[in-house]
């Protein structure tokens, strides 16, 4: 019988090499067995993750509460819109619609405009003014629009000569839930911040009053300035004087005088 360099014999180490060589085997089919069931975890993962649809359609509410003091809101614009669509850029001239909205608080042109673009709009919530202190809401169906992804809000600020409230285009949010946005005063750069009364027209010089403005509101003011600056900027806020009958301005810094943000903008995802 031969007998190996360990010492046995040739048959048994035969025997254990075949036996080790079996296991090793044994092993790496094991792995190899569990590589695939993982991989095929994974790929039936992706799979299903590309076949998901995306979530960008949704039914919301939107309630837009006036945070300032004595601040009026002229009927809102709630606008979903696709991402290529803006309804004023800082540091650019406004356009004729958001220079209408800022100085006459009428949104017709501007909801025309958007409208045949594809947004998704409510107009006017409040139905009418926006009282300092209120709040309004509006609903929102994108259901029908999945391409409208952004959310905007403007309105006119009053008193103000071309000041509006904005929310700039943020993402609406797809998951349900509710989620808090502020919006700032806004400045047209269409007309000077005169703070003078006046008829509230495209071409016409200072403010339109309404009536709940009216009795809190100075007279004979010999205006602030007479720049204009061109460009939507972030507001400086009214300046103001308690003179009542004479003065610089016709508004009452006591009462008509703010700091950003001027709006709190909840949205109710369903």
């Amino acid at each position: 019988m031969l007998i190996n360099h360990l010492g046995r014999p040739a048959t048994q180490l035969s025997d254990t090499t075949t036996n080790s060589s079996s296991t090793t085997s044994t092993e790496k089919n094991n792995i190899l067995k569990r590589f695939i069931a993982k991989s095929n975890k994974y790929l039936i993962a992706s799979t299903l993750s590309a076949l998901a649809p995306m979530a960008s359609a949704v039914d919301f509410d939107i309630t837009i509460d006036n945070i300032t003091r004595g601040l009026y809101f002229t009927p809102i614009a709630v606008v979903a819109h696709a991402a290529n669509v803006n309804l004023f850029v800082s540091g650019v001239s406004a356009s004729t619609e958001l220079q209408t909205m800022a100085k006459t608080g009428e949104i017709e042109d501007l909801a025309r405009v958007l409208t045949s673009s594809g947004a998704t709009m409510d107009n006017n919530p409040a139905a009418g003014l926006l009282a300092p202190g209120a709040a309004a809401t509006s609903t929102l169906d994108t259901i029908n629009a999945t391409a409208n992804t952004k959310l905007s809000i403007v309105a006119m600020v009053l008193p103000s000569n071309d000041g509006f409230v904005g929310l700039n285009a943020v993402d609406i949010p797809t998951e349900p839930g509710t989620y808090t946005f502020y919006a700032n005063a806004y400045d047209a750069g269409t007309e000077a911040n005169d703070e003078l009364r006046g008829g509230g027209g495209l071409n016409t010089p200072g403010f339109p009053v309404p009536g709940p403005l009216n009795p809190v509101l100075g007279t004979g003011g010999a205006g602030v300035t007479n720049t204009i600056e061109g460009f939507v900027h972030i507001h400086r806020g009214n300046l103001g004087d308690t003179n009542t009958a004479g003065g610089i301005s016709d508004i009452n810094s006591a009462v008509q005088r703010w700091l950003n943000p001027v709006a709190r903008i909840t949205v109710t995802v369903r």
